[in-house]
């Protein structure tokens, strides 16, 4: 059985945001289409600009990577870029959220800017405890340093009554539960699946599993 949580993080953007629904849609905007396999090529080279230059900011390398996939002119790619904090949800996270929020603190650890967080969490109604993005941090996700970083901002301990939620092992999960955190794995549509002690189809799905572990008039 898992650990009660103490404290709730998300992965946002293919968790908490639908990154893939946002993209095209910003794409057809522009009369662009997102093809078979083109959004996995477009993940890949996002994580591997994040890796090589980790100060850099999202809305950049999401620009630079669409250049790199999709061959869209400079000026298209950085306007989605800047834009991306206006994706939508997915229809369950923000109700979801707010149930787990009466369970345990939550927060957001994005691998965005300032401004994306600042349009999500105004679009969507969020009320993290929490919303620490790569900006913020200096690194991206999966250096384990933006975890250490959140925990210097909560004060929470590194272990088993910290859960990280995302529909990303490769991104997320692996880094985390190498880290003592009680890891979940949510199944999205483009979701990367690998190790997790906890698989859930979707958020509604977790906040029904943490109610049923720990009722409310447990305290």
């Amino acid at each position: 059985m898992p650990r009660r949580p103490a404290l709730l993080t998300f992965d946002v953007f293919g968790t908490v945001l639908d990154w893939r629904e946002g993209l095209r849609a910003a794409l057809s905007l522009r009369g662009a289409t997102l093809g078979d396999g083109d959004f996995d090529r477009i993940v890949d080279a996002q994580g591997a600009l994040e890796r090589a230059r980790p100060g850099r900011r999202y809305a950049g390398i999401v620009a630079e990577s669409l250049v790199e996939v999709l061959g869209l002119p400079p000026d298209q790619a950085a306007a989605i870029g800047r834009g991306a904090g206006t994706w939508p949800a997915f229809r369950d996270a923000p109700p979801a959220l707010r149930r787990l929020a009466a369970r345990a603190p939550w927060g957001a650890l994005t691998n965005s800017d300032l401004a994306h967080g600042v349009e999500a969490r105004a679009r969507h109604g969020l009320r993290p405890a929490l919303w620490l993005c790569a900006e913020a941090a200096g690194v991206y996700k999966p250096d384990p340093a933006f975890w250490r970083a959140a925990a210097g901002l909560t004060g929470a301990a590194l272990g088993p009554a910290w859960w990280h939620v995302s529909a990303y092992a490769d991104y997320d999960l692996g880094v985390a539960r190498a880290l003592g955190l009680t890891t979940v794995l949510v199944g999205r549509p483009h979701w990367r699946p690998g190790p997790a002690d906890l698989t859930v189809p979707d958020l509604e799905a977790l906040a029904d599993l943490v109610d049923g572990l720990w009722p409310a008039a447990d305290g």
